[in-house]
């Protein structure tokens, strides 16, 4: 075991984790040069034409030390969004260290601190990286100063390489050996096996990524998962290298992969325990957290005809995303749809994109919104995420929503339009930290509905693309929370419903009610679009009417018989306003949703 490595690759978004993991496969001749590809571990096509690494990989090399000793990696690259953190966590408790990699031109960011703080958090040996130092704006002292001040890590230790010429990576693998430790356990005790990733084959069922903590296991062996409660038979295990290679056994240490014959990924927890039927462990192994949905958003066929493609295809892709939740839910105006649960906007938008892409869907997806919690005056509580299921305001005794703790990375030029972003999405208790020499943290309390719609966007404009974001949940606080319904024709358009807080809703109201006005077609009548808050309007457009000049066969006479004839219109037209319905084209509410998105 003291030749085994088990390690991660963890850093901010684009700092290259994927491609070091490239060149750390190469060096150990993990893969032949004609098989070579970009993002070796990044499995969907989504992830390398965006260059983002969604899900997390493993994959196992051989590597001979400069002591002449064979050592066993056992590489995991992890995903650097904020949204996939959950990712990042289940690969920390496989890993007995981590590569915390920093940019030589970027600096330590935001999600780096954070990613710090999730490895201390399970006691992992950190062995930092500095990459791309092959850029012509690359600072490599200034970074080993970050590293020394806002990590806390040896700057001295840190290796530095560019993982696109290949510079430096003998170093790594050789640093690794020597600093981060191998793993512990003991092959006699009674099995513990970590489940941290799962993924679905469609001829052999689901495949189990394991972390093997104690024992040993065997092909036939009967297994139990200690949360789930279900029993199956090992059909075959080994490492998970470019393809599965089988192996008679995986003892205490080793990272490997099971096939036991289960049927849907739902049928499992990722981060449970595998024990023998026989000889049980005596308690789970501890720390896992399941990964929770923050954004809740509708999602409906273009076209009502293809509902039952969609239900097949959100069937295949929570097979892949045990992340993802979802319900059925049906609209007025768009007919039958399901509830989404994401853990956050890329989630959100990659499941978007693969809807569209790999089942060639068209889609309309309602304004995402957080969950709020209510009380009710009969003391009864109520989760509320969609605009559908809100009570009468009347009922209402108390609503709260979720807040999170922010923390922005900045130039210091730009910390004043920083600070003023903040406050416009009702932040609170900001403070500023000093990192380094012209960067500056901002911290700040703000609620998570604010973040989903702009403020990302807004942010990278306002830093001009160098500050960074990241955030962890916070408990639930009061918060004055309403419904606003538009109204088409005085008829209320289930769809466009939405939460917000009450000092933001007759903007959004506003913007909803000239989108609408732009995209609906003039009728014969006049058509009102309002906002509207229980029984109080707050914003209005109106649709001017299609006109017919009534008065033009007249050719003199009194002036009563042209009134006589404008009567009779104006009769015909209330008559029609009575009885006409309004036709909502689909682009109408694509239009709305998109620009609320952007």
């Amino acid at each position: 075991m003291k030749h085994i490595r088990n390690f991660c690759i963890i850093a901010h978004i684009d700092h290259g984790k994927s491609t070091l993991a490239d060149r750390l496969i190469q060096a150990c001749g993990g893969v032949t040069q004609r098989e070579f590809h970009d993002q070796m571990l990044d499995s969907m096509d989504i992830e390398r034409e965006r260059g983002i690494t969604i899900k997390s990989n493993t994959i196992t090399l051989d590597y001979r030390g400069a002591d002449g000793q064979d050592y066993l990696l056992n590489l995991i690259d992890t995903p650097g969004h904020v949204d996939f953190s959950h990712e990042v966590r289940r690969s920390l408790m496989a890993c007995d260290g981590a590569l915390m990699v920093v940019d030589a031109s970027q600096g330590v960011e935001a999600q780096t601190v954070a990613n710090l703080y999730l490895a201390l958090e399970y006691d992992l040996e950190l062995l930092p990286v500095i990459n791309k130092i092959d850029l012509p704006a690359a600072d490599v002292e200034r970074v080993r100063e970050e590293i020394d001040a806002d990590l806390g890590l040896d700057p001295f230790a840190a290796v530095p390489v560019s993982a696109k010429t290949g510079e430096g990576i003998d170093q790594v693998l050789q640093a690794l050996v020597e600093q981060l430790p191998g793993p512990s356990g003991t092959a006699d005790a009674p099995l513990q096996a970590l489940v941290f990733d799962a993924y679905f084959d469609k001829y052999r069922g689901v495949i189990l990524q394991c972390r093997m903590m104690q024992g040993v296991l065997r092909p036939r062996d009967t297994i139990r998962f200690m949360h789930a409660g279900r029993d199956y038979t090992v059909d075959e295990l080994g490492y998970n290298q470019l393809k599965l290679t089988p192996r008679q056994q995986l003892s205490a240490g080793e990272v490997g992969y099971i096939v036991a014959g289960v049927k849907r990924v739902q049928d499992i927890e990722i981060g449970d325990t595998i024990t023998h039927l026989e000889r049980p462990a005596a308690a789970p192994i501890p720390g896992y957290q399941p990964a929770k949905q923050v954004v809740f958003s509708s999602i409906y066929p273009m076209s009502t005809d293809q509902y039952p493609e969609l239900t097949k295809a959100l069937d295949k892709l929570a097979i892949n995303d045990a992340a993802l939740t979802y319900e059925k839910d049906s609209s007025a105006a768009l007919g039958f749809g399901f509830r989404c649960g994401f853990l956050g906007l890329l989630h959100l938008d990659v499941v978007q994109e693969r809807l569209q892409r790999e089942f060639d869907i068209g889609l309309v997806i309602s304004a995402p919104s957080v969950q709020y919690k209510l009380t009710l005056k009969d003391g009864t509580t109520l989760d509320v995420d969609n605009p559908s299921y809100w009570p009468d305001p009347m009922k209402i005794e108390a609503a709260t929503e979720p807040f999170i703790k922010a923390s922005i990375l900045t130039p210091e030029q730009y910390v004043g339009p920083v600070m003023e972003l903040c406050r416009e999405h009702r932040s609170d208790n900001q403070t500023m930290n000093y990192l380094s020499a012209g960067r500056i943290e901002v911290t700040s309390v703000m609620p998570l509905g604010e973040v989903l719609f702009d403020f990302y966007g807004k942010l990278k404009m306002i830093t001009r693309g160098y500050g960074s974001f990241d955030y962890v949940p916070l408990e639930y606080r009061p918060t004055d929370v309403v419904k606003v319904d538009i109204l088409v024709n005085k008829e209320p358009v289930d769809t466009l419903a939405y939460l917000v807080h009450r000092d933001k809703a007759r903007t959004r109201a506003l913007h909803y009610c000239e989108r609408l006005a732009e995209e609906i077609p003039r009728h014969q009548f006049k058509i009102p679009i309002q906002g509207v808050i229980g029984g109080n309007i707050i914003a209005r457009t109106t649709i001017q009417p299609y006109r017919k000049d009534v008065t033009a066969k007249l050719y003199g006479g009194d002036v009563t018989r042209k009134k006589k004839l404008l009567e009779k219109q104006k009769k015909g037209k209330a008559k029609m306003k009575q009885f006409g319905s309004v036709n909502i084209p689909q682009k109408a509410f694509v239009s709305v949703l998109r620009a609320d998105q952007d």
